[in-house]
C-alpha cells in the first residue's frame, strides 16, 4: 500500500511539476512579447512567473523523493544526479537529470538576481527554454502516463505555445508607420560645400535629403 501511494505520488508530482514549468516557461514568454493583456500589471506578471517557476522545483523536488523512496525501481541518490547511472531507462533519465541541473541555475539565480550582473542572469535566464524541451522528452520517455491522451495532448497544446512565443519573439520588430501606413526610413548625406572663386566672394552651399517609402 506504501508503495502505491509513493509510485502514485512520484508519477503526479512529475506531471504537475511539467506542467508549472511549462505555464511558468510560457507565461515569461507572454510577458517578454508584451502580448500582456492591458489591464494585467507587468509587476503582477513577473510575479506569477516567478510563483509558477519556484512551485515547479517544488513538485520537482517531490517528484525525486517520491522516487527513491518507492521501492518497485530502487532508485539510490547517484541514479537522480548522475545521467547514465540509472539502470532503468538510463537515456530517458538522463534528460530528467539534465532539466534538474538547469532548473536549479535557473531558479538560483532568479532567487540571487540583484546580486548578480543583468546579463550573467540574463544568459542563465534563457536556459529555461532547454530546460522544457529536455523536460518535455523525459516526460514523454519515461514518464508511466505519457502515452494518456489528454497527457499527449498537453505536451502538443504546450510545446506549440512555446514555439510560437519564441518565433514571436525573435522576429524583427518593423519600422514605426507614418500616417496612411507608410514606413519611415532616414537617409542622410554628409554635409558638402561647393564653393565658386570669383575676384569678389565664396559662397558654400549644403545638402541633406530624407525619404519616405
Amino acid at each position: 500500500m506504501t508503495n502505491n501511494v509513493l509510485w502514485y505520488s512520484a508519477r503526479a508530482a512529475g506531471i504537475v511539476a511539467w506542467a508549472l514549468l511549462g505555464a511558468s516557461v510560457v507565461w515569461g514568454l507572454v510577458l517578454s512579447t508584451k502580448l500582456r493583456p492591458p489591464k494585467l500589471r507587468p509587476a503582477w506578471m513577473l510575479d506569477l512567473h516567478r510563483f509558477l517557476g519556484g512551485l515547479a522545483a517544488i513538485f520537482t523536488v517531490v517528484h525525486i523523493g517520491s522516487i527513491m523512496l518507492d521501492g518497485y525501481v530502487h532508485f539510490g541518490l547517484a541514479d537522480v544526479l548522475v545521467p547514465f547511472a540509472s539502470s532503468w531507462h538510463p537515456l530517458w533519465v538522463a534528460f530528467g537529470i539534465v532539466g534538474l541541473y538547469l532548473l536549479l541555475a535557473v531558479e538560483l539565480t532568479s532567487l540571487a538576481r540583484k546580486y548578480l550582473p543583468y546579463q550573467l542572469w540574463r544568459r542563465v535566464h534563457v536556459l529555461s527554454l532547454p530546460l522544457f524541451g529536455v523536460a518535455t522528452i523525459h516526460f514523454a520517455l519515461a514518464g508511466t502516463d505519457a502515452g494518456n491522451v489528454l497527457a499527449v495532448l498537453g505536451m502538443l497544446l504546450a510545446s506549440a505555445a512555446v514555439g510560437t512565443l519564441v518565433a514571436r519573439r525573435l522576429r524583427p520588430t518593423p519600422p514605426p508607420r507614418l500616417a496612411g501606413g507608410r514606413r519611415y526610413v532616414s537617409t542622410a548625406t554628409a554635409p558638402s560645400a561647393t564653393s565658386r572663386s570669383s575676384a569678389t566672394s565664396s559662397i558654400p552651399t549644403s545638402a541633406s535629403t530624407s525619404a519616405v517609402c
